[in-house]
């Protein structure tokens, strides 16, 4: 047993040898059976009118597989939020490179040579490409009114307070698009056939979010869609939801061509067409009083979402409530707008509308430095947060916090002063200039207001008969370390070595939904499901005899052994329950906030297989929801079941292809429905069986899915 910290130490990263040695395979490595090159005909104007496409004489059509917006079985549409942004233009366009109509072909070469065969004739219609223009209204492209999402956040008596000011200072700040400008380029392989349905490989970071995009664009049920995210070169943001615009195109034509296809983005065209970070205009208003304190102030931030609507209404929000950065505002009115026009639609990067805000908000704070004949740190020490004092939005600051002294510590690593007063000196000759700044800002974490509740994420560990460990999120890896850090996590709640503990590919056939890869959400939240999924793993064999609380690694891996492919007692009435006849695995269950027990008295039936190897316990988020909100390391929380009129439910998310609760009542196992209203339930799949058990003395008998 590890007698040392694991989190928190320097250790091999879990897929850093094979990047190292060029054994990683990133999706452009891949090659299929009869693989073609698929490619996009894209929009040559900002907004206008399809009138007619014409493909040149000069290439072989008849050698390509060509798709347009009629081609789509499903909804036109990349299913995220509004769902307006369409996967194919269908009659207009409504920003330049949008995507017209797809090919492909077995040969690249002849493919980009056809692309560029294909003419477009368009009725231009009059474009918006500013905020101003946008704001306006004098052409309207998107709604009523230019605007797809407004929020307006109210503390205090701002009118009052402008009365008392010595100063009031105004300013406006903006910023640009920003490219993520990731190393690996976007890239998807689609796979289609009838039985089987639609598999997907590819460079992204949110496998659900492709997998719910699919579903809808395509018309298929969620059992016959697989995404999988192959090594990913990178993200930022730029991952989040434009992949699944890419593979909708390479499905679009697997289906229809019936062979897998291939679609990667060269540089030009990754930057041309992908979401960048929005554009940004901050107007300032604020009162302070002679010492320079926050009175009151006005805040108007204002972004340019492009086309569709996409992420905006996200990214408005997060840049609205970090707009007033980390310091005390008694007073304060924040309006927030994201306004359409006619340039591909802006979306995630990091930090998500906060970095545009809060460079307003620490610009805005030097200005009221200079009037008010203080330094900028100075101006900083005497508005920042204290504890008891509330947010713009009232959140009551309750943690301990010393912001004057994390200020006075940057200040003193950088040798802030003594560089300022070396570059006056320096600037005062040659070409060469240098300068100085700070800046001070909040960040919040995971999803905002009731967002982490509204996920339900799911997060796995299991444990295999050798004593090995594997963890089960759909959290991505492109660089930022969460292989690495969520292994970590496990072997210390198991007390294991890190070597023990390897993570599962994501991929949505084996992985349950942990929600996206974003909003720094994968080490704070999914960290906990799966410190908490640990924590019932170990409990469930200490609940079953076989290890004490402190232990060896021989002895967990013992533990694992006889858990696995022995007999253990259990069920209301007290009989064996012999695990050599149950399926391939055996899974605890952890969520909820409560450990439950059955009310039927009955034990689990068990159905013919082969001997199980491993077994699992799940962790359902429940954020923010009463007994969950705390939890110590010797609670195991198991799935609660609320019974109601409706039935009972365990999992708002699912167990992709295996086993998995509907609010119904019933458990969908394989090829039927069974009651679970006492927690039991029979199914085969592929030829193993699968079965929930009931629970007694506040623990599960058993669970098993193949």
């Amino acid at each position: 047993m590890p007698q040392s910290p694991i989190v928190g130490a320097s250790v091999a990263r879990k897929e850093g040898r094979d990047k190292v040695t060029g054994q990683a395979r990133y999706v452009d490595d891949m090659v299929l059976p009869e693989m073609l090159y698929g490619g996009t005909v894209r929009s040559a104007v900002a907004r206008g009118k399809i009138k007619d496409i014409k493909f040149d004489g000069d290439v072989d059509w008849g050698e390509f597989v060509v798709v347009t917006a009629k081609d789509i079985p499903g909804k036109n549409h990349i299913a995220l939020i509004l769902d307006d942004q369409p996967c194919l233009a269908n009659g207009v366009v409504n920003h330049p490179e949008e995507p017209i109509l797809l090919l492909a072909h077995a040969d690249p070469h002849k493919l980009w040579k056809a692309i560029a065969a294909v003419s477009i004739k368009y009725e231009e219609l009059p474009a918006i490409e500013t905020i101003e223009e946008s704001e306006r209204g004098e052409e309207i492209i998107w709604g009523s009114d230019n605007i797809f999402k407004t929020f307006l956040i109210e503390k205090g008596n701002l009118d009052a307070a402008w009365e008392n000011a010595a100063h009031i200072i105004e300013g406006e700040y903006r910023t640009g698009a920003q490219e993520q400008l990731y190393i690996e380029n976007n890239g998807m392989i689609a796979a289609f056939d009838a039985e089987h349905g639609l598999t997907v490989w590819g460079s992204l970071q949110c496998p659900y979010y492709v997998h719910k995009a699919m579903m809808a664009l395509l018309g298929l049920a969620e059992d016959r869609v697989r995404i999988v995210q192959t090594e990913t070169g990178g993200a930022f943001g730029g991952k989040e939801e434009y992949p699944s615009m890419i593979a909708g195109h390479a499905a679009l034509l697997a289906m229809k061509s019936g062979r897998p296809v291939k679609i990667i983005y060269d540089r030009t065209e990754d930057m041309a067409a992908t979401t960048k970070r929005h554009p940004s205009k901050t107007r300032h208003r604020t009162a302070v009083d002679r010492e320079g304190k926050i009175l009151a102030g006005e805040i108007e931030f204002t972004i340019d979402g492009g086309a569709y609507a996409t992420l905006s209404s996200v990214v408005l929000s997060r840049g609205l409530i970090h707009a007033g950065g980390p310091y005390y505002w008694p007073n304060v009115r924040i309006r927030g707008k994201a306004v359409a026009t006619n340039v591909p639609p802006h979306g995630a990067f990091r930090g998500f509308g906060a970095p545009q805000s809060l460079f307003a908000m620490e610009r805005h704070m030097d200005r009221i430095a200079k009037v008010v004949g203080v330094s900028p740190g100075e101006i900083r020490r005497r508005n920042f947060l204290q504890p008891g004092q509330t947010t713009t939005t009232g959140q009551v600051m309750r943690d301990d916090l010393d912001l004057e002294r994390l200020l006075d510590r940057a200040l003193e690593l950088s040798e802030y002063e003594a560089k300022k007063k070396r570059f006056a000196v320096v600037n005062c000759s040659g070409m060469k200039k240098k300068g100085m700044g700070m800046a001070a800002f909040l960040h919040g974490a995971g999803f905002t207001g009731s967002g982490e509740r509204y996920l339900s994420s799911v997060a796995g560990v299991e444990a295999c008969a050798d004593g090995s460990v594997r963890v089960l999120v759909s959290s991505s890896e492109f660089g930022q370390g969460t292989n690495t850090v969520l292994c970590q996590i496990a072997a210390e709640t198991l007390k294991i070595s890190y070597e023990n503990v390897a993570i599962a590919q994501p991929d949505t056939k084996t992985v349950p939904n942990t929600g996206p890869t974003v909003a720094s959400r994968t080490v704070m939240v999914v960290g906990k499901l799966v410190h908490s999924a640990a924590i019932g793993l170990r409990q469930t064999l200490v609940g079953a005899g076989l290890i004490r609380e402190s232990y060896t690694s021989e002895e967990f891996q013992k533990a694992c052994s006889e858990y696995v492919m022995g007999s253990i007692r259990g069920g209301g009435d007290g009989r064996p329950l012999d695990l050599q006849r149950c399926g391939r695995r055996l899974c605890g269950v952890a969520g909820g906030g409560q450990s439950v027990a059955s009310d039927s008295g009955r034990g689990p039936d068990c159905g013919g297989g082969r001997a199980g190897d491993r077994v699992c316990a799940l962790r359902e988020s429940r954020l923010g929801q009463g007994s969950n909100a705390q939890q110590s390391d010797d609670e195991l929380h198991y799935a609660r079941l609320d019974r109601s009129s409706a039935g009972q439910s365990l999992f708002r998310r699912e167990w992709q292809s295996s086993w998995r609760l509907r609010r119904k009542g019933y458990w969908r196992i394989a090829d039927g429905w069974s009651s679970a209203g006492d927690c039991q339930c029979r199914g085969r799949r592929d030829g193993h069986s699968m079965l929930e058990g009931s629970f007694a003395a506040g623990r599960p008998v058993c669970r098993v899915a193949d």
